[in-house]
């Protein structure tokens, strides 16, 4: 059991996308668009600490610098008046007409060139609101046919991008945030190995790393806890987003632990014992509210989420960690088993 002197004060985030409008890409918007400043007020109000931001999140990717530098100290303003910061910068490189056929891995040599500029231009952005996680989510650096690229210029474009987001700024770190498929059929990179593999071939290992979303593991049919040891033995876990998936299907985005109670647990149990959150690292969640979902409650996710959270930890932090360490050294994992069993059920 953990004791006060080493207990961890965990610091939660999410994105302003996860108030959202309830539309997916089967139906239309079911909900209002709440204005930004009312969702970044909402932070303190549900208990979290720290906002996650896509680029064009802060202000429109299109802007020129003098008026990205207003748009950026606007945001930066009510950041400071709400007591919050940024965890984690993300270019969103997937929407723009330029990036149909990936960013990096683009056919188009222009198009290529854009998403390097884009995401140089978001290096600049993370610098201006004193952010130094920088997230690349590859959505997509894949193919839908895998004759159209070559699997092995894609990877080394993947590298140079990389590179060149490193090279911009030599505090910036950049976590790879793996996905095996949506929106595109076949995704490059497409899970957490795959992540820290290419972050050891970067010309800066030390300030590459990963971000590990659970319902992307899951997607890939890996467990998260597992993908989460792993990084964590590489010491390259320097962010999470947690949430919940029902089975290899859309990524669905569901409230932490709502699917697989034990599943949540162990990945909570895998944070805690290895010491995630003692240097600064956030919870971050990404989930999406029920499109049933009215507009008074469409908060709701994101503050059970963080409840579940806290129920797991308060069971993992009352575990008998030397009757864990007998019962394994017997060999005795039906017991185990049981025993985690009855601690998830209370007692």
């Amino acid at each position: 059991m953990a004791t006060p002197s080493d207990t961890t004060q965990y610091r939660f985030s999410f994105g302003p996308w996860n108030i959202s409008t309830g539309a997916d890409p089967f139906g239309p918007p079911v909900r209002r668009e709440l204005d930004f400043a009312r969702k970044i007020k909402a932070y303190k109000e549900l208990g979290f600490d720290a906002v996650q931001f896509h680029d064009d999140d802060i202000v429109p990717a299109d802007l020129d610098w003098p008026s990205t530098l207003k748009g950026v100290k606007a945001v930066k303003d009510m950041l400071d008046g709400e007591g919050l910061f940024v965890e984690i910068i993300a270019p969103r490189l997937w929407e723009d007409p330029r990036t149909i056929d990936g960013a990096f891995t683009a056919n188009n040599p222009a198009d290529r060139q854009y998403a390097l500029d884009r995401a140089k231009r978001c290096v600049d952005l993370a610098r201006e609101v004193g952010c130094k996680n920088y997230v690349l989510w590859l959505a997509r650096e894949g193919t839908y046919v895998r004759e159209a690229k070559d699997g092995k210029t894609a990877i080394g474009r993947i590298l140079d991008g990389w590179n060149a987001i490193l090279e911009h700024d030599p505090e910036i770190r950049v976590l790879g945030e793996a996905k095996p498929n949506e929106p595109m059929d076949q995704a490059y990179l497409p899970t957490v190995g795959h992540m820290v593999g290419m972050a050891y071939r970067t010309i800066a290992p030390a300030r590459s790393g990963v971000l590990i979303e659970s319902a992307h593991s899951i997607l890939a049919g890996l467990d998260p806890a597992d993908d989460m040891a792993y990084a964590l033995w590489h010491g390259k876990l320097w962010s999470v987003h947690l949430n919940d998936q029902n089975g290899l299907k859309y990524d669905q985005d569901k409230v932490f632990g709502s699917v697989d109670l034990r599943r949540a647990f162990d990945q909570v149990w895998t944070l805690e014992v290895n010491g995630y959150g003692r240097d600064g690292e956030c919870v971050g969640l990404d989930v999406k509210a029920m499109r049933t979902t009215v507009i008074e409650e469409s908060m709701f996710h994101l503050a059970h989420s963080k409840t579940m959270f806290h129920r797991l930890l308060d069971v993992v932090r009352n575990i008998d960690q030397a009757r864990v360490q007998e019962l394994r050294a017997a060999r005795q994992y039906e017991q185990l088993e049981m025993y985690v069993l009855k601690m998830l059920m209370g007692g």
